[in-house]
């Protein structure tokens, strides 16, 4: 059977695309609890960043990484990161409900902060983000990563900004995951940590339903979670679903659920499906099933004809590059403080109102 990925260690590697010189946008890497940490810390090093710090409680966590990324310094504490004036930037991937917390501290201490998804598990947590974002002028940003650092997804972007399949009037998203629990840590299976299923890997899925229908904001339709074959860990939701409406008009529905099976090379089928008034898109992102066991396949069809593009290392990661001059020129092209907030909001409300599916 091919070697299986797992996606809570998606770390994906692109091209060197620096958009600045060495040593001119140092950052740092605290809270390695998640290991979407990789990932962040790759694409920001793609990108010209200058990897400074790494920091975590945990001891062992950090020594892994280091040996990871040598050229990093293992920080004796959060304080020696936070009072470093050349740092410019801190990446996060601490428990989900304190990454909240460690981003005040780094707004607090004058410098912007780039968080694993989802960023926040309460509405509480994101009336002080808000605040805080209002009264030190830094980024709060978030690696949504399904979209950010997967190249199909990326591609359909740039299609749909074109105009190739017209106005984006619908949304279905498909996000499995293989649960993989023994590998898991004990956090992952609390609530009150993990944030519930809609709230962790429905985020991805409300960001990108907001970011290709264009949509400012939207509303909770319905939503649903689950404990189907999983009693053994009463707090987990291993199945959830949603459907919304966004301000324009649109509309989006979405599932997420913990049942890849182990015969899958892979940690999920994730699929998009995006309906345009004059054609569609369909992204098959990290597998084609029985067909390649990877994914960078964007299919789509309009008025022209049928199209299938293999995008596998031909499009890259742009929004690295566009966060570290974001973050130099105070400027909002990489993702609007707004959006980062609103797919946030989004995702906790879809997870408060959610009805047991059982």
């Amino acid at each position: 059977m091919t070697e299986r990925i797992e996606g809570s260690n998606y770390a994906p590697k692109g091209k060197a695309a620096p958009v600045v010189r060495p040593g001119e946008f140092v950052f740092a890497a605290v809270g390695l609890d998640h290991g979407h940490i990789g990932g962040m810390i790759n694409g920001l090093l793609e990108a010209g960043g200058t990897l400074k710090y790494i920091y975590d409680p945990d001891p062992e966590k950090v020594a892994q990484y280091i040996k990871t990324y040598p050229q990093a310094k293992a920080a004796r504490s959060e304080e020696e990161v936070l009072s470093d004036p050349e740092v410019k930037l801190v990446a996060g991937a601490c428990v989900t409900s304190e990454r909240c917390a460690l981003g005040l501290r780094v707004m607090d201490a004058g410098k912007d902060y780039f968080t694993d998804k989802a960023p926040l598990t309460t509405l509480e947590q994101l009336r002080l983000a808000k605040a805080k974002v209002q009264e030190t002028g830094r980024k709060y940003m978030v690696y949504y990563s399904e979209r950010l650092h997967v190249e199909d997804a990326v591609f359909a972007g740039q299609l749909i900004e074109k105009g190739a399949i017209g106005r984006v009037i619908q949304t279905i998203g498909m996000g499995p995951h293989r649960l993989s629990a023994p590998t898991r840590p004990q956090w992952f299976f609390q609530k009150e940590k993990y944030g519930g299923i809609l709230c962790d890997i429905g985020s991805h899925q409300i960001e990108q339903f907001l970011f290709y229908t264009g949509a400012k904001d939207a509303v909770i339709l319905k939503s649903r979670i689950a404990n189907y074959n999983h009693p053994q860990y009463p707090e987990l939701d291993d199945f959830g679903d949603c459907m919304l409406q966004a301000d324009n008009g649109a509309s989006g529905y979405f599932r997420v659920d913990w049942f890849t099976p182990d015969g899958l090379s892979n940690w999920g089928d994730g699929r998009t499906f995006i309906l345009g008034t004059e054609g569609f898109i369909e992204l098959r992102k990290y597998v084609n099933l029985s067909v390649a066991p990877h994914g960078g396949t964007v299919f789509m069809s309009n008025g022209e004809g049928e199209f299938s593009f293999d995008v596998a290392g031909k499009v890259g990661y742009p929004f690295f590059g566009q966060l570290i001059l974001d973050c130099l020129n105070r400027t909002e092209t990489a993702m609007t403080q707004e959006h980062a907030f609103k797919a946030a909001e989004l995702c906790v409300k879809a997870q408060m109102g959610a009805e047991a599916a059982l």
